[in-house]
């Protein structure tokens, strides 16, 4: 590493310098744990959080999730013990399942802020660890559009299931047709609610202006795949366009993923937001309700367990195919391998636009 230029590495709205690390992997994710290497209170921000003092030193607490605790703790104790060891501190840990703060004590205040600061890049490189949990969504089951859904199902079916790949497990269950903006890791109730709170945030500072206080007419129509060759498709979606010819519908989309990436809620995958409604998917094989992760997790990628399917006769004759209008008028929060009383995924909080 160019000691000059090193790696930035940005938390919320804090930026860190990546120091030099060792690092241990084990066989199981729950033994996972990195030995952070020693460093001063001049690396690091001081005055990113809140550091008091007491009657025997300084204490910092950080509110942790409990699915990361075992992150912190480390195979038999380790990390928490090369922490402690090497900062000069004492990290108090809630006991697994238990929500609360992770406290961190110490006679000097550079040894706290050090734990503190290590702890965050700990916690932030395992958080990329794990799966989505909840995602931003745009319902598309409204009766109509699942009609003609299961309509496209049926003429596939019909005209293409000869071609290889195609059968009836690819296609969506209708009643969870959406548009996904982008995906979330909550991991505690805490977490859900500040997500609730960012969505009226966001509906306060630019989701009325754009959406003028009422519902977005949006058309349903034609079908794109994911992948650069049409003979080996993984995913089919269809596109959405405004109905008025603009674009407030992107504009609400991509200010709603770049204020949940600026708080630390969401990582930055694309740009701009790839709005699609996916209809065929071969991860829908195996399982039906699987959902698609837009990022593959490393070293866990599922390429080796899919089947494409060759979508070059559908894309020419179901090219145009519409779907038909809706009225777009809430963007949800919505929780994955879930279901509601209609069918579609269970609603943690949602911004509307009326």
């Amino acid at each position: 590493m160019d000691v000059l230029r090193p790696t930035l590495i940005r938390i919320g709205e804090r930026v860190y310098r990546k120091n030099a690390i060792q690092e241990q992997t084990y066989q199981q994710e729950e033994e996972d744990f990195c030995a952070v290497g020693p460093g001063d209170c001049s690396d690091e921000p001081c005055d990113a959080f809140v550091v008091e003092e007491t009657e025997k030193g300084f204490q910092c607490r950080v509110e942790v999730p409990s699915p990361l605790y075992k992150y912190i703790i480390g195979k038999k104790g380790e990390t928490k013990k090369r922490l402690e060891t090497e900062t000069r501190t004492s990290i108090s840990i809630p006991k697994p399942g238990v929500e609360g703060a992770i406290v961190i004590t110490g006679q000097q205040r550079s040894g706290v802020v050090s734990a503190r600061t290590r702890i965050d890049v700990l916690l932030d490189s395992f958080r990329k660890k794990q799966p989505f949990t909840h995602f931003l969504s745009f319902a598309l089951n409204q009766p109509h559009i699942q009609e003609r859904f299961l309509q496209f199902k049926e003429e596939v079916l019909g005209k293409c299931s000869q071609d290889p790949g195609v059968s009836s497990s690819l296609f969506q269950n209708p009643v969870k047709l959406h548009l996904t903006l982008g995906t979330l890791v909550l991991l505690n109730e805490r977490e859900i609610q500040k997500a609730c709170d960012l969505l009226q945030q966001c509906k306060e500072d630019f989701v009325d202006q754009i959406a003028g206080g009422k519902p977005l007419t949006v058309e349903v129509a034609g079908v794109e795949y994911m992948n650069d060759d049409p003979a080996m498709i993984d995913v089919l979606y269809a596109k959405v366009r405004m109905k008025d010819g603009s674009d407030r519908l992107q504009l609400i989309a991509d200010q709603l993923v770049e204020r949940f990436i600026a708080s630390g809620l969401m990582l930055k995958e694309w740009d701009r937001v790839k709005l699609h409604a996916t209809v065929m998917n071969t991860l829908f094989r195996k399982d039906p309700n699987a959902e698609e992760r837009n990022n593959s997790m490393p070293g866990k990628s599922s390429l080796k367990e899919r089947e494409s399917f060759n979508g070059q006769n559908i894309l020419k004759l179901f090219e145009n195919f519409y779907f038909g209008e809706v009225q777009l008028d809430s963007v949800r929060l919505s929780q994955r391998f879930s279901s509601d009383a209609s069918g579609y995924y269970a609603t943690s909080g949602q911004l509307t636009f009326s």
